[in-house]
Parts: C-alpha cells; sequence; structure tokens
C-alpha cells in the first residue's frame, strides 16, 4: 500500500463522567515530528502514546490532539477546590502589588481556572483503559484515511508516467528526420560556397552533427527510471523518498534532452516531460 502524510481521524467515547476525544492529524515533512497534546490528567500515558503512534507512522509532521470533558451529574455536583482559590487570590494580590494598573480576578476568571472546579472523576485504570481503546480506533482510521489518499496519489503518479512515456515513444523517430535536414542544409551550403559536394567533408559532418544530437542514452534513461517508478509503487511500503531520487533522476534527463534538441516538436515533448516531472515532484513530497 501507499499511504499519503496527509491525513486525519477523530474518535470519541462517552465515560460515566464525561467525553473522551482524541484527532489525529498530519502533513508531509521530512521525518516523524510528533506533537502530543492533551489534558495533565493523562500526562503520564505521553511516552506510551508517542510509543504506539511511532510504531504506525514512519514520517509526516503529527499532531495528536486529545479532550476530556467532564460532565457534571446531578448526584455529584462540582465541588469548588478551595486551596486552588486561596492560592489564586494571593496571587492576583501579589501581581497587584508588581503591576498596579492589573485589574482583579472575577468569579468567572476564578471558576474557569483549571482545577478550581473538581468534577467527580473516572477511575484511573477505567480512564487509561478508554484512552488506549480510543487511541487504537483513532490509528486504524487514520491508517485508513491516509492509505485512501495514498492510493489517489499513485494513481496520480501512474498517469503522469504514462504521458512521459508516450512522450518519450513520440522523440526517437523525429531524430532522423533532423538528421536528414542538416544534411540537406550543409550540401546546399557546401555547394553554394565551393561549387560542389564535398561527400567526404559532408560525412564527417554529418557523423559529428549525429553524435551531438543523439540522445538515445536519455531516451533509455527515462524508460529505466519510469520503469523503476512503476515498480516502487507497485512494491508499496514507505516509498516517498526513493520516489524523491527517483524524480531528480527524470529531471536530469529530461533537461538533457531538451538541451540536445534540434527540433521544435522534440523541445515541445522535453518541456512537457519536465512539467509532467514537476507535478509528480510536488504529489511525492505528501507520499510516506
Amino acid at each position: 500500500m501507499i499511504y499519503s502524510m496527509t491525513g486525519f481521524a477523530s474518535v470519541a467515547v462517552e465515560l460515566d463522567s464525561g467525553s473522551l476525544t482524541l484527532e489525529l492529524r498530519s502533513v508531509n515533512h521530512r521525518y516523524l515530528d510528533l506533537q502530543l497534546r492533551m489534558p495533565d490528567e493523562l500526562r503520564t500515558q505521553e511516552p506510551a502514546l508517542r510509543e504506539a503512534i511511532a510504531a504506525q507512522i514512519g514520517r509526516g509532521k503529527v499532531e495528536c490532539r486529545i479532550n476530556l470533558a467532564s460532565r457534571q451529574s446531578e448526584q455529584e455536583p462540582a465541588r469548588l477546590n478551595q486551596v486552588m482559590v486561596q492560592q489564586l487570590a494571593l496571587w492576583s494580590v501579589q501581581v497587584r502589588e508588581m503591576l498596579p494598573d492589573a485589574r482583579e480576578l472575577s468569579v468567572n476568571d476564578v471558576l474557569r481556572w483549571n482545577g478550581v472546579l473538581a468534577s467527580p472523576a473516572l477511575s484511573a485504570d477505567a480512564l487509561l483503559d478508554a484512552l488506549r481503546n480510543l487511541l487504537a480506533k483513532a490509528l486504524q482510521d487514520f491508517a485508513a484515511a491516509r492509505q485512501r489518499e495514498g492510493e489517489k496519489l499513485k494513481d496520480f503518479l501512474l498517469e503522469r508516467v504514462a504521458q512521459i512515456e508516450n512522450l518519450r515513444l513520440a522523440v526517437a523517430p523525429r531524430i532522423p528526420g533532423a538528421i536528414a535536414a542538416y544534411e540537406a542544409k550543409l550540401r546546399t551550403r557546401l555547394l553554394e560556397a565551393l561549387g560542389s559536394e564535398d561527400d567526404e567533408r559532408v560525412r564527417q559532418e554529418i557523423t559529428l552533427y549525429a553524435s551531438k544530437i543523439d540522445v538515445d542514452e536519455e531516451l533509455s534513461r527515462l524508460q529505466t527510471h519510469l520503469a523503476e517508478v512503476r515498480r516502487v509503487l507497485d512494491k508499496g511500503g514507505a516509498v516517498g523518498k526513493r520516489l524523491d531520487f527517483l524524480m531528480q533522476e527524470l529531471h536530469r534527463e529530461a533537461n538533457t534532452l531538451g538541451s540536445k534538441s534540434v527540433d521544435a516538436e522534440v523541445s515541445r515533448s522535453a518541456m512537457e516531460i519536465k512539467i509532467l516531472i514537476e507535478q509528480m515532484r510536488e504529489q511525492v513530497q505528501n507520499i510516506e
């Protein structure tokens, strides 16, 4: 399978004391850059979460966001954390001593402070079990999303490979015509300059000219690189870096093909090939 580095998944579960939600989102990156955002009560699970995510994702800038929303019940209403309120009052006094223009904390400010309202809590073991199950489900959905996007990228690349192959096949038949046109032009010039045609001189010039515009090697290497792109895509897995290297090789051959061109159609084909390669290279950056 081909996996895109772009993906998204969101899962949630209802608990006795509230709801637990987990979101995974990612974009392309040279290596795995994992950012975790979670409540303090779940922070002890960060190493295990990182290990589980890294086991399934090789590259990409990944953000994992976890939210625990407590639900207040009529049987067990939220309680005021008096220690935290006293601490906030002390801090407020100290801050206004240093900054006289600072406003006092309002009741709303105090109640919105993290930890001031203590809601009935789920047991630690039950919460961690719920988190692990939620992460497993999120990673499954996330992998499916990345796979779907990866298959679209694969189809896009194979379509461009086929277009480049058609352009490559159209180039070779035009080379003999270009050589024949040059030979005719050379004979005309020699006849005008010397009054006769020097066959040996013509043969030498044609041989030199043919060697300069010979693109068989470039066309052959283009074919080899295109076949390798197909092989890599069929193999699947973490192939982004390999494909990026192949794009560089394809671009090098296309540049050489364009520089050797003495035919307008060959020049046009070389330009079209470079455009297609650039389109492929942009999409390859999204493949893991």
